[in-house]
């Protein structure tokens, strides 16, 4: 699962979005699969033992912030996983994805791309002579993803600490949760997991940071946006009681 962002359909009817388009042309994605760089959701249920592994995942590189709750589940260690940061503004320069003129954000950074599909090299790739966990070593570039939101996929084999189980849970996902209202939420909760959700030193919120600069109708997205992402904090926190 994923969110595709700066959304909107041209003068002929077709729907596109700047990042994580699924190239349908409208807004179902008809079994289409999202363009990278898109922040992923990934599930298997009812696997091995019966139990239900997943993660978010930052493989394919980055648009958006993703949180992934597991609610009345047992078994594994049923962590909260995610990404809560804004990582767009703090992209690498050579991974940036700018948008372009069409999309009413021209110039800013809309995503960030992995150093795989940045450069094509086997060894960000872990393909070819790098494709085995022995070869393929975590780089600059997923240690940048991994120090922002440590409990997300960074690398192709990063699974030791980004891969969580559970069996028999529902599982809330949100997407561009509030940093601070979701470590409210979750601090409710007893986490198995060794490692923190977000990495409180790197809190990135809006693009206003990325450009330094925001026109005052960008300035209300943004309102809108945190405003949103906060009700939604606060109905988990509810659920949660």
């Amino acid at each position: 699962m994923w969110g595709r962002t700066l959304c909107a359909e041209d003068d002929s009817g077709k729907f596109s979005c700047a990042t994580a388009d699924c190239g349908s042309g409208k807004v179902e994605c008809d079994g289409g699969n999202a363009e990278p760089p898109a922040t992923l959701a990934e599930f298997t249920l009812n696997g091995d033992q019966g139990l239900d592994f997943y993660d978010v995942s930052l493989v394919d590189g980055y648009n958006l912030p993703m949180l992934v709750v597991a609610r009345g589940g047992h078994g594994g260690d049923c962590s909260a996983t995610g990404c809560l940061v804004d990582l767009n503004g703090a992209c690498p320069r050579e991974l940036r994805v700018v948008a372009s003129a069409t999309n009413g954000s021209r110039g800013a950074s809309v995503a960030c791309k992995s150093a795989c599909e940045a450069f094509g090299d086997p060894m960000y790739c872990c393909s070819q002579a790098y494709s085995t966990p022995d070869t393929c070593q975590p780089s600059v570039y997923s240690q940048f993803f991994k120090h922002a939101c440590p409990r997300s996929y960074s690398y192709a084999y990063d699974d030791k600490t980004s891969t969580f189980t559970c069996a028999s849970a529902d599982y809330i996902i949100i997407f561009c949760p509030s940093p601070f209202t979701s470590q409210k939420v979750l601090a409710l909760r007893r986490e198995a997991a060794q490692l923190p959700l977000v990495n409180k030193t790197m809190m990135y919120i809006g693009r206003k940071y990325a450009s330094g600069t925001s026109s005052p109708g960008r300035v209300q997205e943004q309102i809108i946006a945190h405003g949103a992402s906060i009700v939604v904090s606060l109905l988990l926190l509810l659920l949660f009681l």
